[in-house]
């Protein structure tokens, strides 16, 4: 059996979103979509999604659902809750992908739970599912200027010379997204909660 059957990245539709720092959490399931060769779900409402084969830790296949949630950042939660329970999940069998301010740029932080640290994604997420006890994987996309507004900041696109540290933390990401599911999320923040100021851990 799989420990986690649901990974859901936060973001906001629409282009001019795309790129943005609020939305590196869809850009992560989108990769992981990508190197599973997931398949397509037809739209929903409140969110997009597709499916892939996993073979967990057991030996046996299993499905894993990834989902990138229409509703808005703020609202994310109704996707959320409304996948957990079509799929007859607990929370614990969610994974949040997420960005963080509170992180370093680059940064990879696995939690298996706790408080939605100011997020107005994760806040709806707990407000709906009514529990802090799901697991997140958090994406570290650097503080605003002192002078800068922080929700001018997360809807800013991340900076040319930002590039290659943006891309090493998404593809990490990715990995470790698939080796969570596949293992155990012990193991996973073990083997990859990183700190881009500790370079010898690449």
């Amino acid at each position: 059996m799989l420990e986690l059957s649901l990974i859901v990245g936060l973001g906001n539709i629409g282009p001019e979103y795309v790129g943005t720092r609020h939305n590196v959490g869809f850009e992560v399931v989108g990769r992981v979509a990508q190197a599973l060769k997931a398949r397509r779900l037809p739209s929903r409402p409140s969110f997009e999604a597709a499916e892939a084969d996993l073979v967990g830790n057991d030996g046996v296949s299993c499905r894993l659902v990834l989902a990138w949630p229409t509703t808005y950042m703020n609202r994310s939660g109704f996707a959320a809750l409304e996948l957990v329970e079509e799929l007859a999940l607990t929370p614990r069998e969610l994974l949040v992908v997420v960005d963080d301010v509170d992180l370093l740029l680059g940064a990879l932080r696995i939690r298996s739970g706790g408080s939605d640290g100011g997020h107005n994604g994760l806040y709806s997420i707990i407000e709906q599912l009514q529990t802090e006890d799901f697991p997140r994987l958090r994406l570290g996309i650097g503080r605003p200027a002192d002078n800068q507004d922080t929700a001018e900041y997360v809807l800013s696109r991340f900076r040319p010379e930002e590039a290659n540290e943006v891309e090493r933390m998404v593809a990490f990401a990715a990995e470790a997204v698939i080796f969570a599911v596949t293992h155990r999320l012990e193991e996973a923040m073990l083997q990859f909660n990183r700190n881009p100021a500790l370079p010898d851990q690449e």
